[in-house]
């Protein structure tokens, strides 16, 4: 996996991506505890607030940003928009009122809701080849599963020396180096010009229109909505659960490492997993891996003592990271392969956003259900979620799937940009469905 390392332009955005996830992990750390600082024993309630602004700038700004990444160069939006997120950490520190926590969240996930997608768009055109491709998946699931893990232990370190404010000062310089990394990047320019659409409407929609009729697509949302409700779960109920055993903050490390390491395990082995069987198996298993964890645990919750519960716990946190991991991970392959270059953007854009949504759902259901109902009601909600996720990913995506599907489009021109040459046919397309494409036989 580590081979991919070896292209100098994938590198260099790697480590930018690794650096600025640190930095995020710093924020989200100095974060909690500037709520804390702020609103006492409402900080959750702050935090609750802060999470689902995040969640729908993502779902509000991303589309829009992949309407229109395709007229502004890669390399100075992801300098931008790095710039930006640097600025937003530093005034956080100055923060006094609640409204201004919001108010610079939003600006700070608005300018992450522009270049995460950007970003992602950015690598398939870098490393063509699917197997290598495949490869900077895995390696960025591996660096998102290291952050989780790192950041607070390095957060823990710092605080032993310094304030929390000056956390937010490390999120700065690692959006700073992020940027700096990106300038010494050589993109490749788009070749592919992209189809006019006229009204703002037509094009900020379009990638949405494209995912949404494209069926492997909507049984990948379908898997990413299993996907949310087991790590909603995790991220928003881990401590609680945890500490209603009595336990220490270390082992509320301990359990999140559990779920960490477990994607980390996935992710290793995804590329050879993936060279035996096909996306949409593998992904729907993951789903339902996911749904059979979240029910067992619901089931013995109630019945077991909390020295037994800790080991079932472990064991069920690191299976849920394994079968997350196997959720999301090859999302990337797919989009690349229903995509061609001048909707790329549009289709990462439109993936972060509808994912987000995912997450928007299940984040209230793991914290309320939780907390005025219980923990084993909200396992067993949250599987029922899982679990419808994972039936209409069975139903809607199609057992053969091919990459590239050949037909014929005698009413377009010869050069139109969506008609690609392959050898002596006259026209194949990739699986691409949209506007043009809205009666595909046995599909839609």
């Amino acid at each position: 996996m580590l081979s991919i390392l070896a292209n100098r332009t994938y590198r260099h955005l790697f480590f930018a991506q690794v650096i600025a996830l640190v930095g995020t992990g710093l924020a989200t750390v100095a974060l909690g505890l500037l709520a804390y600082d702020i609103a006492g024993a409402d900080a959750g309630a702050v935090l609750g607030t802060a999470l689902a602004i995040k969640m729908m700038a993502y779902v509000g700004i991303a589309p829009i940003a992949g309407a229109y990444a395709d007229r502004l160069p890669r390399k100075s939006l992801l300098v931008a928009m790095d710039v930006v997120r640097g600025a937003v950490a530093l005034l956080l520190p100055f923060v006094d009122a609640i409204w201004q926590i919001y108010l610079l969240i939003f600006v700070l996930q608005s300018a992450s809701a522009v270049f995460t997608p950007t970003f992602q768009a950015t690598i398939p055109d870098i490393l063509p080849e699917e197997e290598d491709y495949t490869q900077a998946l895995s390696l960025s699931r591996l660096a998102y599963d290291l952050e989780s893990l790192l950041s607070p232990m390095l957060a823990a370190a710092l605080l032993a020396i310094i304030n929390f404010h000056w956390l937010f000062a490390g999120t700065s310089v690692g959006f700073i180096a992020s940027a700096f990394l990106v300038m010494t990047t050589i993109l490749p320019h788009r070749t592919a010009a992209a189809k006019k659409v006229q009204g703002v409407w037509e094009k900020t929609t379009r990638g949405m229109r494209i995912y949404i009729k494209t069926p492997r697509l909507r049984g990948m949302l379908a898997v990413t909505l299993a996907a949310a409700a087991g790590s909603a779960m995790v991220i928003v109920n881990t401590v609680v659960i945890v500490k209603e055993m009595g336990r220490t903050q270390g082992d509320v490390a301990l359990a999140l490492a559990a779920y960490g390491g477990g994607s980390m395990l996935a992710a290793l082995a995804l590329p050879k997993l993936l060279g035996k069987t096909n996306d949409r198996n593998l992904m729907i298993f993951g789903a339902g891996v996911l749904t059979l964890t979240l029910t067992g645990l619901g089931l013995v919750l109630p019945g077991i003592g909390d020295e037994a519960l800790w080991f079932v716990l472990l064991s069920g946190w690191l299976f849920m990271g394994m079968a997350y991991s196997i959720c999301v991970t090859p999302s990337g392959r797919l989009l690349k392969r229903s995509s061609n270059e001048a909707d790329r953007p549009s289709l990462f854009a439109a993936q972060f956003a509808l994912s987000h949504v995912c997450w928007l759902i299940a984040y209230p259901v793991a914290g309320q259900v939780g907390a005025q109902v219980g923990m084993a009601s909200a396992f067993l909600l949250l599987a029922f979620l899982a679990g419808v996720g994972s039936i209409l990913a069975i139903f809607v995506w199609p057992r053969s799937d091919p990459s590239e599907i050949k037909h014929a489009h005698p009413e377009l021109p010869a050069d139109d940009p969506h008609l690609i040459k392959h050898g002596s046919d006259t026209h194949a397309h990739q699986f691409v469905i949209d506007d043009l494409h809205t009666s595909w036989p046995g599909r839609l």
